[in-house]
């Protein structure tokens, strides 16, 4: 916390000073659960940074593992989710299924593509979004929070070598430490056919089948984004939802 000495943070953690001062100074590598718990209390960190911490001190329990297949309640609902922007995406950012709009809207929705790859191995997401470094910086702080809570994951160590191996960019962003991106976002992109269009985007996490996500698109009603975005269900044959015709 900004401005707090190490007595304050040792006193509002109920640990002794000269204990928080080992701990500080790496003397003291191996601290219990519940200190890291009252640290973080003290801190206000939210829960995926205070499983980074548990992480980072080698105390978090064998995680189930990730989901890496299309969950067939989601595969039902985006058929019936056709006019809306909605992917389906795993823990290590491949897309396992998508609507037409959301392919439409950015051709790295699609089955089999991963994000991360697009976004440091190829110029699209950058020609694409205005604001591509801070989309790109949620999509690593994704994998690293995966990397955290799977640490074992062949997966997650494979993509994370391949792209440390090739991409500068991902070596810092890496760097960072960033573990908690947001789960509600606005993006802004300029689309090659219905120009540029400001769209809200959300994820939520599917508990029921770890590491799944769904990430969908929406615009303000009555926008010009909307109004581009239904010029974009048109151009793929999507019928416009009701009240937007």
């Amino acid at each position: 916390m900004p401005g707090l000495r190490r007595e304050e943070l040792a006193d509002l953690a109920g640990i002794s000073h000269d204990y928080y001062t080992r701990l500080e100074q790496g003397r003291d590598r191996r601290p219990s659960p519940e200190i890291l718990d009252a640290l973080a209390r003290a801190l206000r960190l939210d829960a995926p940074t205070t499983r980074h911490l548990h992480h980072l001190a080698g105390h978090l329990p064998r995680p189930e593992p990730a989901c890496t297949e299309l969950p067939a309640g989601l595969a039902e609902l985006l058929t019936v989710w056709r006019d809306i922007p909605a992917v389906v995406q795993t823990a290590t950012l491949d897309v396992l299924a998508a609507t037409p709009p959301a392919t439409a809207l950015a051709p790295f929705y699609r089955p089999g593509a991963n994000l991360l790859r697009a976004a440091f191995l190829t110029p699209e997401v950058h020609r694409l979004y205005a604001d591509a470094p801070t989309l790109v910086a949620r999509a690593v702080a994704t994998l690293r929070a995966q990397a955290d809570h799977t640490p074992d994951d062949p997966r997650v160590l494979a993509l994370r070598d391949e792209l440390l191996s090739r991409s500068a960019g991902f070596r810092a962003m890496w760097q960072r430490y960033e573990v908690n991106p947001p789960p509600v976002g606005e993006l802004t992109l300029t689309h090659p056919v219905v120009g540029p269009l400001t769209l809200t985007y959300q994820r939520f996490a599917v508990p029921a089948h770890p590491g799944i996500l769904l990430v969908v698109h929406s615009a303000e009603p009555g926008s010009p984004s909307e109004r581009a975005l239904d010029r974009l269900l048109a151009d793929t044959g999507t019928p416009t939802p009701p009240g937007r015709a």
